[in-house]
């Protein structure tokens, strides 16, 4: 029971108290690790997410690359032509306005594919230097409510902490065993 409970005690002091308190008659405070070092726990999981997992450059170029790049070329050119649709004077007669805006259509679509696999890179570049992943998920971990973070974690590894209590209680009873048994012995 004592392996079990230690360890029950253990993966609950990860989130609990979650507010200081304060040990009577002595200057000591308990607070749980995670609501206690948050800010700390939120920075180093940003910086691995950036470093580790996702490039921002990878993000980017992902959002210009198969169907993202044709989506990106064809909403760009139809909001072109939209403008200039616009802006065409209604004394230019239908076949010409079409003929003009057919024309334009073929221009844009090569210049916005020439735009995409060539100059892209330039902002893409541009945008890494603004981007910063890590800022972004320490701020959105730090946005969450403690109860919140709790049941993410739980919901994530609540089987593996389960397993965790169950092994304390096992290991805990197997050395109660070897006591008793020394004791019999002795």
């Amino acid at each position: 029971m004592i392996g079990w409970f230690t360890n029950f005690l253990a993966i609950k002091m990860l989130f609990r108290p979650i507010h200081p308190w304060r040990i009577p008659f002595t200057d000591m405070e308990l607070r749980g690790l995670i609501p206690g070092r948050r800010e700390e726990i939120a920075a180093s999981i940003g910086k691995t997410v950036e470093e580790e997992l996702i490039s921002v450059k990878d993000l980017i170029s992902r959002l210009i690359e198969g169907e993202n790049r044709m989506e990106l070329i064809r909403t760009i050119r139809v909001n072109i032509l939209n403008v200039i649709d616009e802006r065409i004077p209604a004394i230019v007669p239908a076949a010409i306005k079409q003929a003009i805006l057919s024309r334009i259509r073929d221009i844009l679509t090569e210049e916005i594919g020439s735009f995409v696999d060539n100059s892209m890179g330039d902002l893409i570049e541009d945008s890494i230097k603004k981007i910063d992943i890590s800022s972004l998920v320490e701020e959105r971990i730090n946005s969450l409510e403690l109860d919140h973070v709790e049941r993410l974690i739980l919901e994530i590894s609540g089987r593996e902490l389960r397993h965790i209590e169950l092994l304390g209680g096992i290991l805990g009873g197997v050395i109660g065993l070897a006591q008793g048994l020394l004791l019999l012995v002795i």
